[in-house]
């Protein structure tokens, strides 16, 4: 489906969203609230650290493309949005054996280890949403000088484009699990959002979405039928007995309310927002623009380390998956992850967010892609009186300098 963005029917007199409230909303905050309604809470280590029982030491890197020694700042620290899940299994793989788990920062590091080959400097991995306040990783970034790169979402990286820049320098999932999704059984006639939108059906989102914006002004769907009143949590679903149409990712509601939440049970049917026309790249390792120069020496080694080990986490999980569900264990922060959403996570990703895209690589930029979402995003920024910077290009926000064109996911 093509649609053609209509600006004048954007309303720039609607109140601009505080960057943090947005943050908190698309965070997910409301899952824990749901997660430890559904899951009993699990016992863990009061201590501030903790070590994970792995006996063996990964051998020192016999190929020089995997010695980040000499080139990479001695801890590469990578700050994530949110708690550790399987969307977020390639940074987690990369860790090496007996990991240093930090309960009171949330955070989690190690030898950064490339196909079973120590690379010669750390790794830290940081929990984002309550661990930095809800803050934006864009604003954690130019808090905390030490993180080195940082998941950024596309339109986030429009929308902080002026004051604060980043680089996007890989993207491990190619397709943005954002949804919107229905009860099949009450709205057979649905498939695609648009058809929500022919409807009288209201759709319940997370306030400050930007997508909602292009969707409404698009006219895929009517302003008078979209509320921002979606916190994560299924009260209100469970309240309407599902009449409402509600935002959410689909690499985690549909499973949690069919198999976790007792108040429905039930399949949930959804439609991705990408599919609208809304080609975010999510969660893109980002770095500061201003560290690209002297990053690069490490950046051309350790982006395709991440391409492969992606490649090689999604054939082999189990391991890390381990590893995610203790540091959810121990974090004990109200996050709650089940081995069954874990791995229903790891089979959508398998099946629709993780792959080469249009060409045979894995990880990179479509410039056009990454534009169109400028032209989107550009006029709601506007005018929320939030504007990005003026002249902004695909090459400003993502580069493709670092990727290996040779790496990608093979049938």
């Amino acid at each position: 489906m093509t649609v053609q963005w209509q600006r004048n029917e954007i309303q720039p007199g609607q109140p601009p969203t505080d960057d943090r409230e947005e943050h908190v909303q698309r965070s997910r905050v409301g899952i824990v609230v749901l997660m430890a309604a559904v899951v009993a809470l699990s016992g863990c280590s009061s201590g501030s650290k903790s070590t994970t029982n792995q006996s063996s030491q990964a051998p020192a890197a016999t190929s020089e493309r995997l010695n980040l020694k000499d080139v990479c700042p001695a801890k590469i620290v990578i700050q994530t949005d949110w708690n550790p899940e399987s969307e977020y299994g390639v940074l987690y793989s990369l860790i090496g054996p007996n990991p240093t788990i930090t309960k009171k920062k949330l955070l989690v590091s190690g030898p950064l280890v490339a196909e079973g080959q120590d690379t010669g400097v750390q790794i830290e991995v940081r929990s984002g949403g309550p661990a930095i306040g809800f803050d934006p990783v864009t604003a954690q970034m130019y808090t905390d000088p030490s993180i080195t790169m940082g998941q950024i979402n596309t339109d986030e990286g429009i929308r902080f484009s002026a004051k604060q820049p980043t680089l996007g320098v890989v993207a491990p999932m190619e397709i943005s699990p954002y949804m919107i999704m229905w009860d099949p059984k009450r709205y057979p006639q649905f498939k695609t959002i648009m058809d929500i939108g022919q409807s009288k059906v209201t759709v319940s989102y997370f306030q400050g979405d930007t997508y909602m914006e292009y969707l409404v002004g698009t006219g895929i769907l009517r302003r008078s039928q979209t509320q921002g009143n979606y916190d994560g949590t299924p009260g209100n679903w469970v309240a309407q007995q599902g009449k409402i149409a509600q935002a959410g990712f689909a690499t985690s509601e549909p499973y949690i309310y069919e198999h976790d939440l007792r108040e429905w049970h039930k399949a949930v049917a959804y439609a991705l927002i990408h599919d609208t026309g809304y080609p975010m790249y999510p969660e893109a390792l980002s770095i500061r623009p201003a560290d690209k120069q002297k990053l690069a020496p490490c950046l051309k080694k350790l982006v395709p380390i991440i391409q492969r080990a992606t490649i090689d986490y999604m054939k082999s999980p189990d391991k890390t998956t381990q590893l995610v569900l203790k540091l959810v264990k121990i974090y004990n922060n109200g996050w709650q992850y089940s081995p069954g959403l874990a791995q229903y996570a790891l089979n959508k990703m398998s099946s629709d967010f993780v792959n080469n895209g249009p060409d045979k690589t894995l990880g990179n930029f479509d410039m056009s892609r990454v534009q169109r979402m400028i032209d989107i995003d550009t006029p709601i920024f506007v005018g929320q009186k939030k504007p990005p910077k003026a002249g902004l290009k695909s090459e400003d926000l993502v580069t493709n300098e670092f990727i290996d064109p040779n790496i990608g996911m093979t049938s």
